[in-house]
C-alpha cells in the first residue's frame, strides 16, 4: 500500500465517521459521500481492504447475457458508435446489466491484462455492494448519470480509474442497464470528464430509445420533442399506448416530464389526461401531417411539444409479413439441430439476425459445421436466391489474395489477363460473403477488407473508382480472435466490425443429438444408393456414440461414408469402421502410459490431447501440415503423438507419406 492509497483510506474513514468530506467537492459530490456511507454502513465494506476485481466465470457471464440477449444486440450498435469517439483517448466502453455485471465490452485488447486486472472487462462485477463506490454501482444505486473519478472510489485499489456512467431504463421505468466509459488513468481532474459525461448520456438515451421502439413496435408509439425537426431521428420523449389509449410504456425522459401531471405512476394513465388533445385526433399526427400542425401542449401546463404518432406495426404491414415475424425458427436453421440444448439456443439467437445488416461471427472447433451454419443463415434470409460466396482465407495464396477478393482491371499487374475480373466480394453482391478462417488473413488484407465493410464498396486492383457492393458478411474461425488482436496479428477495428453478434457452435462431443446426426447421415444416400438400406449394428452404434470426435462433423461424415462403402447387406458392423474406431485393435485417442498421465492434471491432459487431435484431423492426418499449423517441428509432433498414444488412421507403422 503506497502513501496515496493510505491517504485515500484516511479520507474515506473520516467522511464515513461523520467528519469533513476531505478531498471531495462539497457541493457536487454529495452522491459520492452518500455512497461511501452506504458502503461502510449498509454493505459492511472495509475501507482498508485492497480488493482485486471480481470477474465472473464464463458460464455465469453467459447466464447474465442470455437474460438480456435481444437488448444486447440493440445496445451493441450504440456502444460501437460511442467507442469510435473515445477509442483514441484510451477509454473502454462497458455495458452492465442492472446487477452491475459487465455483459459487453469494447476496448483495446492489446492492454487486456491491465484492463482485466482493473475490472474493465467482460464479466466484472461493479455492483456497489461488491466493488464499493464506483461509476456503475453508484449509478445503479442512485439512478443518475455521474462520474466517479480517481479518489471518488471507495476502494483504494480503484483510485487510478476514471469512470463515467449513465443509466438505461426499460419501457416501464425500471433500470435495464448501465452504459460506462472508463479509463485506466487520467492525468487531469474530474472536470476533464464533463464531455465524457455528456456523451455517455446521449448514447444511453439512443440505446434506450432504440430498445423502446423495438419493444413496442406492435403498439401505438408517440414521439414528442420541443423541435419538429428531431421527431423522427431523435425524439426526446416516447410513449406507448394500448388500443384504448392508456399508457403501457415510456422512456425515462417522458416519465420525468409527465409523472408530476398525474401525481403518481404513468402506467395505465389515459392519453387525454396527459395532453390537451382528444384520443380520436391522433390520426392527424401521423407521418403525412405537416410539421406546423403537430403542436400540442401538456395538460395543466403551457409547455409546447410536437407530436408524431405511429400506429402499431401490424396495422401497417400485410398480414403475411406480420405472420412471418411471429413464425418459428426458419427451416434451414431448424434442420441443423436434433434437440441439443446448446445448439438450439444458438440457432434461436441466429434466427433473430437472419435479415439484420450487422456482421456475424461464428466460432467453433474445426469441423463443427460453421459453413453449414452460414449457408443455413443465408437460406433463411431475404437474400436466399442470391449468391452465397464462401472464401477460405487460409487457402488463398498471399500473392493472389487482393486480386482474388477484390478483382482487377486488364493489365493492372504482371500476369493480369486482358479482361477485367470481378473479385469474390463483387461475386457476392446482393447475397452473402462467407469469410472462413478469417483469423488467417494477413494484416494488409484486413485493412482492405475493413474499408469494404465500412464503406460497402470495393476497389479492384488497378482501378481508381470504387464499385458499390451490397453484401451480408458472415465470418468464421476456430481461432481465438481476441488473442490474435492482443498479439498484434488481427486488427481490433476489424474484429469489432465482424463481431456484431457472436455465435458459438458446440463441438460434436458435447452435443446430445449425436444419434440423430448419425441417422440423418445414414438416411442421406450417395448418388446411386438406395435410401434407408444402411443400418448400424448395436455394437457399432455404441462405439460411434462413445467416440470423442476430434474432427467433429467432418470426421463423422467421413466415418459414415467409409463404413457405408465397406459394409455388406446394408449393415455396418464394427469391422467396417476405420481402424481408429473399429474392433479390439482400436486405440483410444487419449490412451497414454500411466506414468505420463499421472504427472499431469487430468484437465490439462485432455485439453492438450484434444487440441493435437483437432489439428491432425483438420490436416487429414498429414503430420507435416499439422506441425506447420501448430508451429512445431515434425519430430516434436511425433513425440507428442507418442506421448498421448495417438496413431494415424492412415498408417500405423510410420508416416513416410508425410
Amino acid at each position: 500500500m503506497n502513501a496515496h492509497q493510505r491517504e485515500h483510506i484516511d479520507t474515506v474513514m473520516q467522511a464515513v465517521a461523520g467528519g469533513d468530506n476531505g478531498s471531495l467537492n462539497p457541493a457536487d459530490d454529495n452522491l459520492i459521500h452518500d455512497s461511501w456511507r452506504r458502503c461502510a454502513r449498509d454493505y459492511r465494506l472495509d475501507p482498508t481492504r485492497m480488493q482485486d476485481a471480481i470477474i465472473l466465470p464464463s458460464h455465469r457471464l453467459r447466464e447474465h447475457q442470455e437474460r438480456m440477449d435481444e437488448f444486447l444486440q440493440i445496445a451493441r450498435s450504440g456502444m460501437q458508435a460511442l467507442y469510435q469517439h473515445v477509442a483514441g483517448l484510451d477509454y473502454v466502453v462497458l455495458l452492465t446489466d442492472a446487477r452491475g455485471v459487465t455483459v459487453d465490452f469494447l476496448g483495446d485488447l492489446h492492454t487486456e491484462h491491465s484492463l482485466r486486472r482493473a475490472g474493465l472487462y467482460l464479466g466484472s462485477d461493479w455492483s456497489e455492494s461488491v466493488a464499493g463506490t464506483c461509476g456503475v454501482g453508484t449509478c445503479i444505486s442512485t439512478g443518475q448519470a455521474l462520474t466517479v473519478h480517481q479518489g471518488d472510489h471507495f476502494d483504494a485499489t480503484h483510485i487510478p480509474l476514471t469512470c463515467t456512467t449513465a443509466p438505461v431504463f426499460d419501457g416501464r421505468g425500471q433500470l435495464n442497464a448501465v452504459l460506462d466509459i472508463s479509463a485506466l488513468r487520467s492525468p487531469q481532474g474530474k472536470d476533464s470528464q464533463h464531455l465524457a459525461l455528456q456523451m455517455v448520456k446521449i448514447y444511453a438515451q439512443h440505446v434506450e430509445n432504440a430498445s423502446f421502439l423495438r419493444q413496442f413496435r406492435h403498439d401505438w408509439v408517440l414521439r414528442l420533442s420541443p423541435s419538429p425537426q428531431f421527431l423522427e431521428v431523435n425524439p426526446d420523449y416516447l410513449l406507448a399506448l394500448d388500443a384504448a389509449g392508456r399508457v403501457i410504456g415510456y422512456n425515462r425522459r417522458a416519465q420525468l416530464l409527465l409523472q408530476d401531471q398525474v401525481a403518481g405512476p404513468l402506467m395505465g394513465v389515459a392519453f387525454e389526461r396527459l395532453f390537451n388533445v382528444r384520443l380520436g385526433e391522433l390520426g392527424r399526427f401521423l407521418h403525412s401531417c405537416p410539421a406546423d400542425r403537430r403542436a400540442i401542449t401538456v395538460a395543466g401546463a403551457s409547455q409546447l411539444l410536437f407530436l408524431l404518432a405511429a400506429p402499431p406495426l401490424a396495422a401497417t404491414r400485410p398480414a403475411a409479413a406480420a405472420a412471418a415475424e411471429a413464425a418459428p425458427v426458419p427451416g434451414p436453421l431448424a434442420a441443423l439441430c436434433g434437440g441439443d440444448v446448446a445448439l438450439a439456443r444458438q440457432i434461436a439467437r441466429a434466427a433473430r439476425f437472419v435479415n439484420s445488416p450487422i456482421g456475424l461471427l461464428l466460432t467453433g472447433e474445426t469441423g463443427s459445421g460453421k459453413e453449414f451454419f452460414a449457408k443455413a443463415l443465408h437460406g433463411s434470409s431475404e437474400r436466399r436466391g442470391r449468391p452465397f460466396v464462401a472464401v477460405n482465407c487460409a487457402a488463398i495464396p498471399e500473392a493472389l489474395a487482393e486480386s482474388e477478393l477484390f478483382g482487377y482491371l486488364p493489365g493492372s499487374f504482371s500476369g493480369a489477363g486482358s479482361r477485367a475480373k470481378r473479385g469474390l466480394v463483387q461475386e457476392a453482391d446482393g447475397g452473402t460473403l462467407f469469410l472462413d478462417e478469417i483469423g488467417d488473413m494477413t494484416l494488409a488484407l484486413q485493412a482492405r477488407l475493413l474499408r469494404v465493410l465500412a464503406e460497402r464498396e470495393v476497389l479492384p486492383v488497378g482501378a481508381t473508382r470504387p464499385v458499390p457492393v451490397n453484401i451480408r458478411v458472415i465470418a468464421a474461425t476456430h481461432c481465438d480472435l481476441e488473442a490474435l488482436v492482443r498479439a498484434g496479428r488481427f486488427r481490433a477495428d476489424l474484429y469489432y466490425r465482424l463481431n456484431g453478434a457472436h455465435l458459438v457452435l458446440p463441438p460434436l462431443r458435447e452435443r446430445s443429438d449425436l444419434d440423430w446426426l448419425i441417422e440423418r447421415l445414414l438416411a442421406n444416400p450417395r448418388e446411386g444408393d438406395e435410401a434407408g438400406t444402411v443400418a448400424l449394428s448395436p455394437d457399432t452404434r455404441a462405439r460411434l456414440l462413445a467416440h470423442h470426435w476430434p474432427g467433429n462433423l467432418r470426421e463423422l461424415h467421413n466415418v459414415i461414408e467409409y463404413a457405408r462403402s465397406l459394409c455388406s447387406q446394408g449393415l455396418i458392423e464394427l469391422h467396417d469402421l476405420p481402424d481408429h474406431l473399429g474392433g479390439a485393435t482400436a486405440i483410444h485417442p487419449f490412451a497414454a502410459p500411466s506414468a505420463t498421465l499421472a504427472t499431469a492434471p487430468a484437465a490439462t491432459t485432455t485439453e492438450e490431447a484434444a487440441q493435437l487431435l483437432q489439428h491432425l484431423a483438420a490436416s487429414r492426418w498429414n503430420v507435416a501440415e499439422a506441425a506447420r499449423r501448430m508451429g512445431l517441428s515434425r519430430m516434436t509432433l511425433y513425440r507428442r503423438m507418442q506421448r498421448w498414444g495417438i496413431a494415424s488412421p492412415n498408417q500405423r507403422d510410420g508416416d513416410s507419406a508425410n
